[in-house]
Parts: C-alpha cells; sequence; structure tokens
C-alpha cells in the first residue's frame, strides 16, 4: 500500500478519490433521484421568498392593502410548509443514501482484504485494515450523506441565486460575479491543504488504532511483563500525534471557514452602499433592492457554507484515497484466467518440483532451494529440522499463500499457480502451530472447518478428536462462548478443538502443523489415536518438532537451510547417524536424563 513520496503526492494531486464512489451511487438510482427532487425543490422553494419580499414592499405596503399583505403571509406559510415538507425528504433521502453507500463500500472493503495473501499481511498491520473500514467509513458516510447534500444544496442554491441577481439587476450583479474568482480560487487551494493534512490525521489514527488493537489482544503478555505504564505511554503518544495532525486539519480549515465567510460578506456590503445609491436616484425601487439583497445574501451564505463543506469534502478525499488503495491492492497469488480444473476426486498426490522460494518481505533471504519431493495418495509424510529450516514455508506454498519463484508445486499433476486458490484449498484440512480459535461458540469453531455441517456431524467430528469429553463439561455445552482467541479454554483444549474442525473438513489432503504441541501426554495419547484414523486413505504432510509423534510416518525428510538433506524411516535415519540422529539424540537423551533426575 505505501508508495514514493514523489508518487503519492502525484496521486494526491491528480486523483478524484471521491469519484470512486459513483459506482455505488449508481446502484440506488431511486435513492439519488429522491435526493436530487428534493434538494431542488427545497432550493427553488428558497429563492421564491425574495420575489415575495419584493412584491410586499412594492405594492402591499403603497397601497395600504391589508388584503394583499393577508394573501402574501399566506402564501409565505405555504411557502414554509413546502419547504419543511421538501427538507425533511431530502434528508431521509440523503441519509438513507449516505448509509446504504458505506454499508456496501464496507463490504466490499472487507470481503477484497479477506482476498489478499499472507504477503500482503506480512508488513500490515490488522488494526490499520480496521481503522480504515471504521474511521474511514464513518467519515465518508458523513460525506455522501449531510456534506454532499450541503454541497449539492448551496450548489442549486447559489447559482440560482446568482442567476435572479442577473435578472433583477445586471449593473449590481457584475460587482457581485467579479468577486466569485477572487473568493472561489482561495478556497479551492485551501481546500487542497486540507486533504494533505486530512490524510496525515488519518495514518496518524491508523497507527495509534492497530497499536492499540495489538497490545489489548496480548493484554496477558502485556500485564505479565508488566509493561502497562510503557505501553500506555507508547499510546499517548501516539493518540497526541494524530490530535496535532488532527488539529493542523483542523486549523486549516478554520482558516478557510474565515477567509470566505469574510469576503462574500464583504460583497454583499459592498453591493447594499451601492444599491442604496440606486434607490436615492430612483433607479431602482426599494423593493427590487430588497429582492437583490435576499438574493445577495443567498449566495454568500450557499459560497460560506461552501467552504465549510469544501473542507468536510477534502477529508472524506483522503478517506476515500486510503480505502481506494486497500480496494485497489492486487494479491500477488491471483486465480488466472482460465484456471485448470482439479480432478472431481482428488486422490491426493503432492509435488514440489524444484521448488525455490523468497518471502515477499524478505526478497533477499530463500527460505527453499530448489525443493523436489512427492508424496503418493494415502501416504504420511513427517518433515522435521531445526527452526528456521523451510518446514512451515512448505505449508504456506501447498495452502497457495504464496507462489514460488522457481519450480511448481502440484496436486493430481495440476499446477496450483495455474488453479483456483480456493478450488485446490477445499481438498486440504489444517491443523496449525499457531491455533485460531474465534470469538464464539465451540460448536461455531467447529463448524468452521465446514460451514453448514449438520449437528450430528460436528458431534461426530468432537467425538473422534476427543474434545466431547470436556466440552461436556463446560456449562452451556456446545454453546458456551470460548473467549477471544479461546481464552477461556486450556491450550490441550483449544488444540482438540482445532483438530475436530480439521476432521471435519473431510479433505483428502491433511496438514498438521506441530498438531500436537500443546497437548499433555494423556490429552496427546488421545489425540494421536484419533489423528491416526483421521489420517488413514489421506495423504498426511505433519510438521514436527517433536520426534516421537512422527515414529509412524511412511517416510521421514529432514530439512536443513530450504534443502532436504535427509530422506527415509525413523530406523534409517538414526542408523545414518546425520541431522536428523543429531536431533533425535537431543530430544531422547535429554528427556530420558530429565526423567532420570526427576526420578532421584
Amino acid at each position: 500500500m505505501a508508495h514514493p513520496p514523489d508518487e503519492t503526492e502525484k496521486r494526491r494531486r491528480s486523483l478524484r478519490p471521491l469519484a470512486r464512489l459513483f459506482p455505488y451511487l449508481k446502484r440506488y438510482p431511486g435513492l439519488v433521484a429522491g435526493a436530487v427532487v428534493f434538494l431542488v425543490l427545497a432550493a427553488a422553494t428558497t429563492l421564491t421568498l425574495p420575489l415575495a419580499v419584493r412584491r410586499m414592499v412594492d405594492h402591499g405596503f403603497s397601497g395600504a392593502d391589508s388584503a394583499f399583505i393577508a394573501n402574501y403571509f399566506t402564501m409565505l406559510i405555504v411557502i414554509a410548509a413546502v419547504l419543511a415538507l421538501a427538507s425533511a425528504c431530502r434528508y431521509y433521502f440523503v441519509i438513507s443514501l449516505g448509509e446504504r453507500v458505506v454499508a456496501d463500500l464496507r463490504r466490499d472493503v472487507f470481503a477484497h482484504v479477506t482476498t489478499l495473501s499472507p504477503g500482503f499481511f506480512d508488513t500490515v498491520q490488522s488494526g490499520e485494515i480496521v481503522s480504515r473500514l471504521t474511521a474511514d467509513t464513518t467519515q465518508i458516510k458523513s460525506a455522501v450523506g449531510a456534506t454532499a447534500s450541503l454541497a449539492l444544496r448551496n450548489t442549486i442554491l447559489g447559482v440560482g441565486a446568482l442567476g435572479m441577481m442577473v435578472v433583477t439587476s445586471p449593473k449590481l450583479s457584475l460587482l457581485v460575479i467579479g468577486a466569485i474568482p477572487v473568493i472561489v480560487a482561495p478556497i479551492v487551494a485551501f481546500g487542497r491543504a486540507v486533504r494533505r493534512k486530512s490524510r496525515a490525521a488519518q495514518d496518524m489514527l491508523a497507527e495509534a488504532t492497530a497499536f492499540a488493537s495489538e497490545q489489548i489482544g496480548a493484554v496477558r503478555t502485556l500485564q505479565a511483563f508488566t509493561n502497562e505504564t510503557y505501553v500506555a505511554r507508547r499510546f499517548a503518544t501516539a493518540v497526541e500525534n494524530a490530535f496535532r495532525a488532527a488539529q493542523s486539519s483542523i486549523f486549516a480549515r478554520s482558516f478557510l471557514t474565515f477567509f470566505a465567510i469574510f469576503m462574500v460578506f464583504s460583497s454583499v456590503v459592498a453591493v447594499l452602499w451601492m444599491g442604496s445609491r440606486d434607490v436615492l436616484e430612483g433607479t431602482i425601487s426599494p423593493g427590487t433592492l430588497g429582492q437583490f439583497l435576499l438574493y445577495s445574501v443567498f449566495a454568500a451564505g450557499a459560497l460560506g457554507a461552501l467552504s465549510e463543506v469544501w473542507g468536510e469534502l477534502s477529508q472524506a478525499a483522503g478517506a476515500a484515497e486510503r480505502l481506494s488503495e486497500l480496494l485497489d491492492e492486487e494479491t500477488p497469488v491471483r486465480t488466472p484466467a482460465s484456471p485448470l480444473a482439479l480432478p472431481d476426486r482428488v486422490r491426493g498426490r503432492v509435488t514440489f518440483d524444484g521448488v525455490a522460494f523468497a518471502y515477499p518481505s524478505r526478497p533477499d533471504q530463500s527460505a527453499l532451494h530448489g525443493l523436489s519431493f512427492e508424496v503418493s495418495p494415502g501416504e504420511t509424510v513427517a518433515i522435521v529440522g531445526p527452526s528456521g529450516a523451510g518446514k512451515s514455508t512448505i505449508i504456506s506454498l501447498l495452502l497457495r499463500f504464496y507462489d514460488p519463484q522457481h519450480g511448481a508445486v502440484l496436486i493430481d499433476g495440476v499446477d496450483l499457480a495455474r488453479a483456483d486458490p480456493r478450488a485446490a484449498r477445499r481438498h486440504i484440512a489444517l491443523v496449525p502451530q499457531d491455533l485460531t480459535i474465534f470469538a464464539a461458540s465451540v460448536r461455531d469453531n467447529i463448524a468452521f472447518g465446514r460451514p453448514g455441517a449438520s449437528e450430528p456431524e460436528i458431534l461426530a467430528a468432537a467425538r473422534d478428536a476427543h474434545a466431547d469429553e470436556f466440552i461436556g463439561k463446560l456449562e452451556r455445552g456446545y454453546d458456551t462462548p470460548v473467549g477471544e482467541r479461546g481464552v477461556t479454554l486450556s491450550g490441550g483444549q483449544r488444540q482438540r478443538v482445532a483438530i475436530a474442525r480439521a476432521i471435519l473438513r473431510d479433505a483428502p489432503i491433511l496438514l498438521l502443523d506441530e498438531a500436537t504441541s500443546a497437548l499433555d501426554a494423556e490429552s496427546e495419547t488421545l489425540v494421536q489415536e484419533a489423528l491416526e484414523r483421521l489420517m488413514q486413505d489421506r495423504t498426511t504432510i505433519v510438521i514436527a518438532h517433536r520426534l516421537a509423534t512422527i515414529l509412524k510416518a511412511d517416510r521421514i525428510l529432514v530439512i536443513d537451510n530450504g534443502r532436504i538433506v535427509e530422506e527415509g524411516t525413523h530406523a534409517s535415519l538414526v542408523a545414518l547417524d546425520g541431522v536428523y540422529a543429531r536431533l533425535a539424540r537431543l530430544q531422547f537423551e535429554t528427556g530420558a536424563g530429565a526423567l532420570s533426575r526427576a526420578a532421584e
């Protein structure tokens, strides 16, 4: 999302971010038409008032005709009723349109963000995205709703008033029209400054929101290290920076408002002074001057209001620009125009053919170097190696979170780079090392593996994962909320819920990334039995640090520095006395020594 400074400045000058909202407005022609009709009606009704005033001053008072005056006041009440009704309808249509557009915009931004590859999230904080979905869309809602309504109303009123001024007195109109460029040009220039400052303020606020989101999500770690004061101070600094940026934007808008209103009403005073001389000379009537003066006030008020509206629209343009950046963000993991289809019945053959890969955030550090191996359908292959060897990268490439720079990853002979990633992922079940448990019920968390699954299927998956035992003891059973990130569950319970989710997925390819790492010995035995049943007739790739969990694997691949350095069974690799044997000695002998010391 970041752009070089020169490019960003060029985008800000050349693009019209609010134009991005036009396709959303086109979806609701009824609301747009209603808003425009009642805006025009309200403005037209307002413009009839000076005509009534002129007639009343020039004819009603001079003839001392009380009936004439009564009729005019009756008409003014009717005009007031029409104006009130038009204003109420305008508010309804405009505000409804704003809410509808922003709801669609939030939906589209969120839907687009969910399709972006993990490479995007390697460098962007989730809190910043949330800020764009909330604060920025709220700013746009105000613009599309009340602000746009005021802008259109005052534009119609200002143009109509200027037209009527020309009809009423061409001479006096020349003075007013001549002053317009002097007033409007600075407004436009200041508006650009307001937009830049508004964008800076919104960026600062997004940074503060991202920091707060991250710290709240890790509040237990925060408190465990007694960093409350430190974190609060950092957040206070971020908020203060956002305030200063907002204050700069507010000052620019305030100065813009002062300049516009002062210049506009100064021109009205000049018009009144010249008009009074024309009345004294008998060139125009008092009623005509009153009519012209009212139109001048309408035009001046419209321009003055537009100066404030311009500042708000400039702020909204900054927000629209930030949201447009998200919508324009393209994922490198794309669905081809004509994707290759996987077989109707995927058998689960997994092939890595000369795969070389470096993460986009670290392009100079290769994670895999020409990696090649194949897993046959129904085979269980374990991948072991030291930390940072590239084990989890294999999982990410198989899920097509990233595309390799060289080589190919294939399922049943189909290159994943040429397939629809979502179609490929439907044939894969995952139990990750970094578990994700949602702030929902136990049932909803398990059902996430296959939305729409029946109740018996969910219960069966929980039983196979040996999760039903602890679920039955919860206060509300499967309907028990588990809190954010499953905070009310133990590590082993969270692991079993994740395994139940993978069981419910019922996919031909199973990926286990340290699937038993958070379990105690008793739970691990139960879950290992469930996994063994689950792995039957499925292609299974197991990432493991604890070698005791992979002793029954058909094959073990030893990865080091992104390359396969050893391959075989547990027994053959121990006999080889290489990297795997060294890892085995470290784990098994250390474990045995610890047990001996504990027994002593």
